[in-house]
């Protein structure tokens, strides 16, 4: 019955292992046009750079005239104010999928370093564009994204299935706050 068990044990780390190291699945199809505008972060997996945020935490994506796209992150923190980091997105690699972005928010001038710049891939996208899933290849970031400030429960619970299908630990899932704050970069 021990070896059966360890066993077990074995296959299961093993097999999270496989999955955590696995080449991240991106979205095939994505248009940056598309995905441009207003998202509410409806969850995401605890993070070093958003530590203040306590809620309505958004972002907006703007298409530049070079292809890249204007990245302007919001939130509030927990004492009411608003916390906001201007950076841009381009994509990876001309030979991958478009989904595969990557992303700066370090000043201009230092966008020569590639320490700078880190991944954003698409995942998983709403074909109508009205969700995403944001993470990147170590699986320590996932971010869910709605063009509404709520997702209903089914679309949720299958969005973060599938993502754990693709090894991501989501035990420590946040989900965000919003109270429909306006934000300052509203002018649609």
């Amino acid at each position: 019955m021990r070896s059966a068990l360890f066993l077990l044990f074995c296959w299961t780390a093993l097999s999270a292992a496989e999955r955590s190291t696995a080449p991240l699945r991106t979205v095939e199809s994505f248009d940056p046009a598309r995905y441009a505008g207003r998202w509410y972060e409806i969850a995401r997996l605890p993070n070093k750079f958003q530590t203040a945020c306590a809620g309505d935490v958004q972002v907006r994506y703007s298409l530049l005239d070079d292809g890249r796209l204007s990245v302007y992150n919001e939130c509030r923190e927990a004492d009411g104010d608003l916390r906001s980091v201007q950076g841009v997105a381009r994509r990876a690699d001309p030979d991958e999928p478009a989904s595969q972005l990557e992303v700066r928010f370090a000043p201009a001038w230092l966008s020569f370093l590639p320490v700078v710049w880190a991944d954003y891939q698409v995942i998983d996208l709403a074909p109508d564009y009205s969700w995403a899933a944001v993470g990147e290849p170590t699986r320590r970031y996932f971010w869910l994204l709605s063009r509404a400030p709520r997702l209903d429960e089914g679309t949720l619970k299958g969005i973060l299935q599938r993502a754990e299908a693709q090894g991501y630990d989501l035990s420590g899932l946040i989900r965000t706050p919003q109270k429909g704050m306006e934000t300052a970069a509203d002018g649609e």
